[in-house]
C-alpha cells in the first residue's frame, strides 16, 4: 500500500465521518454541538451492533433448543430504535411468541426455554471440553 492509497481512503472516511455528523445535527433529536452529535453516531452504531449479534444469537437458538423467538425478538427491540424495518419484523415476530392474556410472554415458556437452553448449552460444553 503507497502512502497516495492511504491518504485517499483516510480523505474518504474522514468525508463519510463528517457527512454522518452533518446528517446527525440536521435528522437528531436534541444534539446542538459536533461533539454532541458525534457521541450520538457512536451510540447508534453500538446500538445496532448490539441488535446484530442479539439477534445472530436468537436465530442461533430458533435452531438449537432455546427462546430463540423471544431472543430475536429483543434483538429486533434494540434495533428498532433506529433501523425502520426491524419494527416491522419485530410486530411479526411478536405475533409468533405465545402471549397470556395479558400480553405478556408466558413465564413457564420464558423459565423452561431458558432452563432447556442452559442444560443443553451446558452438556455440550462438558461432551466437548471434560470428558
Amino acid at each position: 500500500m503507497t502512502m497516495n492509497d492511504h491518504d485517499s481512503r483516510r480523505e474518504a472516511v474522514d468525508e463519510f465521518a463528517d457527512a454522518l455528523i452533518e446528517t446527525e445535527l440536521e435528522v437528531g433529536r436534541q444534539e446542538e454541538t459536533r461533539e454532541e452529535a458525534k457521541r450520538h453516531v457512536l451510540f447508534r452504531a453500538v446500538r445496532i451492533a448490539l441488535g446484530l449479534a442479539v439477534c445472530a444469537a436468537g436465530v442461533f437458538l430458533i435452531v438449537f433448543p432455546g427462546p430463540g423467538m423471544v431472543v430475536l425478538a429483543a434483538g429486533l427491540a434494540i434495533l428498532s430504535r433506529d433501523v425502520p424495518f426491524a419494527r416491522r419484523l419485530l410486530h411479526n415476530v411478536r405475533s409468533r411468541i405465545p402471549e397470556n392474556d395479558r400480553g405478556e410472554i408466558s413465564r413457564p415458556i420464558l423459565i423452561g426455554g431458558l432452563l432447556l437452553s442452559t442444560v443443553t448449552v451446558g452438556a455440550s460444553l462438558w461432551w466437548w471440553l471434560l470428558r
